[in-house]
């Protein structure tokens, strides 16, 4: 077989397979939780203990993360003047471990700052939206 005459070929059976397919959305929504529903639903108390125990963890890993940074440092500092090659990878891991600790409280402090921020924005908004139905309805009656 020459090479245009597979090269025809291939050409011919991988048009034959072409399809296409288009994601949907079902007709009608699913019952139950997250079932579709149009309204935007915002539990104020289960936010607010979310944003709470993010809190607390920011709080408790940025004092007990660290207790042990002082005497890992110095136990580093004394293997490796007495020549063991463990003290300078234990003072690796104190780094690593330091670098890891500050991201974990930092994305502590983002969860919890942003889901005080997302409490505080949609009742501010409930309150402007709250207003601004309340005087269209007045516009309307004065008409």
């Amino acid at each position: 077989m020459s090479f245009d005459e597979e090269w025809s070929t291939a050409r011919s059976t991988a048009a034959a397979n072409v399809a296409t397919r288009l994601n949907s959305v079902p007709a009608a929504p699913a019952p139950g939780p997250g079932g579709g529903s149009a309204d935007l639903e915002l539990d104020q108390d289960r936010i607010g203990e979310v944003g709470s125990e993010a809190y607390k963890l920011h709080t408790r890993l940025s004092t007990d993360g660290r207790h042990a940074a002082a005497s890992t440092t110095e136990a580093a500092g004394a293997l490796t003047r007495e020549g063991f090659a463990s003290g300078a990878a234990l003072l690796k891991v104190n780094t690593r471990w330091e670098s890891q600790l500050k991201t974990l409280v930092a994305a502590c402090a983002n969860i919890s700052n942003g889901l005080n921020y997302s409490l505080s924005s949609h009742s501010k908004e409930e309150q402007q939206l709250y207003a601004d139905f309340t005087a269209s309805k007045i516009d309307e009656l004065l008409k």
